[in-house]
């Protein structure tokens, strides 16, 4: 499967990549101080990070990411528009003087998939997946599509595009089932318990490297904390925050993280060494079913609470 060969103090070792292009074979350099256990995270770093750029160009784009942010823009336009027009908006220019007063309306948001307790209990189980690809009002969606396409481009890159798409729809769930249960009177859309779920995923990424980092990976892990209780911390103060689908995402994109994070180790096999991601999906898939099957309990557990 790979060659090894010396070259001066370098050895060369074919790397497997992850998940869906586990068929696509690069090459990375190894130094000597590499053997060690510090080395070997460092290596596993750079290979995680460097991983995209030698893979064909179309894997190259984080197309799920991508995907996401034209639902999102797509389904915000069009709640956008019936959010103008029940406000008495008919022409282009009271349409987009509505938009840019960041206008919103509940029962719009209700119609086209929310969080709303009463119709979750009512049997509209794909309330528990809606709300993460709706927003309120311009500057909700122009937020959380921000951070989306920042933070998303580099997790896709660093995850692989299937573990990412299982991460920010599973985070995303669970977020909405932590609202459903200790906000039950709230009406609640938005991407950021997903996207808070992406936060999670890299600070376990970054825990797990942390030995590639400088002293020990403390400062990087101390400006994610930083980071992380700010926006918590914002949520406390701005009306209408819901930090408990952001609570939700983030612990459950931990767990997720913990899971699935990329973490390649070398395995020796036919007299050939290779660099191979031991927490892909194509090892990992009996773990993912599991975390599937595991947020379908949490939601039903959550419906016979509420509903009784």
């Amino acid at each position: 499967m790979i060659k090894k060969t010396a070259v001066s103090t370098h050895k060369r070792y074919t790397v497997t990549d992850s998940d869906s292009s586990a068929r696509d074979l690069q090459e990375a350099p190894l130094q000597n101080a590499e053997e060690t256990p510090a080395g070997r995270i460092q290596l596993s770093y750079r290979i995680a990070i460097n991983r995209y750029k030698h893979l064909p160009w179309f894997d190259r784009i984080p197309w799920v990411t991508w995907m996401i942010t034209a639902v999102i823009s797509v389904m915000w336009c069009i709640t956008a528009y019936q959010v103008a027009l029940a406000a008495g908006a008919h022409t282009i220019g009271d349409i987009l003087a509505n938009v840019f007063s960041n206008s919103q309306n509940g029962d719009v948001l209700v119609a086209y998939g929310a969080k709303y307790n009463d119709a979750i209990v009512g049997g509209q189980y794909w309330r528990f997946i809606t709300p993460i690809f709706l927003h309120a009002n311009i500057l909700h969606v122009s937020l959380n599509l921000l951070n989306l396409v920042i933070l998303g481009i580099f997790v896709e890159r660093i995850f692989g595009h299937l573990r990412f798409l299982l991460i920010y729809l599973v985070a995303g769930v669970i977020s909405v089932i932590a609202s459903f249960y200790f906000a039950p009177q709230e009406i609640s859309v938005g991407a950021s318990g997903a996207i808070f779920g992406l936060v999670g995923a890299y600070s376990v990424f970054v825990l797990v490297h942390r030995k590639a980092f400088r002293r020990g990976g403390i400062p990087a892990l101390a400006w994610l904390v930083f980071i992380i209780g700010l926006n918590l911390g914002i949520g406390l103060v701005i009306p209408n925050v819901d930090n408990y689908a952001h609570i939700g995402g983030f612990v459950s994109g931990c767990i997720l993280g913990w899971c699935f994070t990329p973490f390649y180790v070398l395995l020796s096999g036919e007299g050939k060494a290779v660099l191979t991601d031991v927490h892909s999906l194509s090892r990992r898939w009996p773990l993912a079913l599991l975390t599937i099957a595991v947020t379908l309990f949490l939601a039903i557990i959550a419906v016979q609470l509420i509903g009784g």
